[in-house]
């Protein structure tokens, strides 16, 4: 019984992390239509997504004892994100509305620590989550890059979330020293640490309870 209470909390948790992180991707994830708060709504962008990745990588990674497991577990939330993606495209909406993040590169790299350090979970939570946090907002940047003429489709499918009093007077563009990654992955890199650690303690608290 306690093996298949265990193995159900386990998978059932990943599922939760997986679906709630295709709606944070598409509700953060589009940043591309907030035209006037683009670098702005990056920066949260960067940070809410790798903070997220941090947490569920590193809980199933620590769970299973094996390197290679947080890439794993990037690849379903992945999958999970294209395939609401092909909905949104489905229902007439341009390809690139959705904005899948680049989380494999940095889970990756969460997994080459744990496995560096010798599966050294206090290596994992400090020099992993420091890489997740510095590397996501890159491996984004490029990807943003790679989305076809994002001002047009931008101004074709904009995103009028705020209330007129909040419209910026210039746009948002030349704060932080024009630098949106370097922001996000300074803020990513502080932010990232103490979530890989409520993952890794996640997973004491999941066997605590089974076992309890």
């Amino acid at each position: 019984l306690m093996v298949w209470l265990r193995r159900t909390t386990h998978y059932l948790f990943i599922v939760v992390v997986a679906v709630n992180s295709t709606l944070l991707t598409i509700n953060a994830g589009d940043y591309i239509f907030y035209t006037d708060w683009m670098w702005t709504s990056f920066v949260v962008f960067s940070v809410s997504q790798s903070t997220m990745l941090a947490v569920g990588a590193v809980y199933y990674m620590l769970f299973t004892g094996v390197p290679g497991t947080a890439t794993y577990y990037a690849t379903i939330m992945t999958i999970y994100t294209w395939v609401a993606k092909g909905a949104w495209f489905a229902l007439g909406y341009p390809y690139d509305f959705v904005v899948v993040p680049v989380w494999i590169p940095s889970a990756m790299l969460l997994d080459l620590t744990y496995w560096a350090t010798r599966r050294n979970k206090h290596a994992a939570i400090i020099i992993g989550g420091t890489l997740v946090g510095l590397s996501f907002p890159l491996f984004n940047m490029v990807n943003l890059l790679l989305v076809r003429d994002p001002l047009e489709v931008a101004f074709k499918y904009p995103r009028p979330t705020l209330p007129a009093y909040m419209a910026p007077l210039e746009p948002q563009v030349g704060k932080f020293y024009n630098s949106p990654v370097a922001l996000g992955s300074g803020a990513g890199a502080v932010l990232t640490v103490p979530m890989t650690a409520l993952g890794a303690k996640l997973n004491t608290w999941t066997y605590r309870w089974m076992a309890a």
